[in-house]
């Protein structure tokens, strides 16, 4: 029972790797990978599931005991909340931690280029406007897709006063 708690690698030792590859891996995510227009695929759980597996092995060292994973996980976690907290007190912070809303429709004209960056189809692009009530671009001042995927959309407002109903 002793050996279950039992420190196999140095804590240092496990700080610094799991502090590694988790900047590691919040790298490729923020800035290599695209953001999906606000789902995830199979090929996404996919990745996930690959890049976990094999950050552990990194991660690990060859630990044995639970207090050796307590300490990685614990490590991971707070980098994680760290990260938040930062985001929420610091604007450069939230400037490197989230990408800024990207603009996709601008008066009722897609923005192709926008588009192609984010590997958006016109199609994927249309119907997350229908999502929005939406079934025609002119009726699109801008849309934009947000850091999380999603897609915000602003209408036009309809300044034109509508004529007055006559009273019978």
């Amino acid at each position: 029972m002793e050996e279950l708690f039992r420190l196999s690698v140095s804590p240092w030792e496990l700080i610094a790797r799991g502090t590694l590859i988790f900047w590691f891996l919040f790298a490729i995510f923020r800035f290599v990978m695209h953001r999906d227009v606000g789902s995830v695929g199979l090929a996404d759980v996919l990745v996930l599931v690959l890049i976990a597996d094999a950050a552990q092995n990194a991660m690990s060292g060859g630990y044995e005991s639970v207090t050796d994973g307590v300490i990685l996980i614990s490590t991971i976690v707070a980098w994680n909340y760290l990260l938040d907290w930062g985001a929420y007190r610091f604007e450069w912070v939230r400037r490197v931690a989230e990408p800024p809303p990207l603009l996709l429709v601008r008066s009722g004209r897609i923005v192709r280029q926008n588009l192609r960056r984010e590997m958006m189809t016109v199609d994927d692009l249309m119907a997350k406007l229908r999502e929005h009530g939406v079934d025609d671009l002119a009726q699109v001042r801008k849309a934009f897709m947000e850091g999380d995927g999603a897609v915000t959309v602003i209408r036009w407002r309809d300044a034109r006063p509508k004529p007055a109903q006559r009273q019978a």
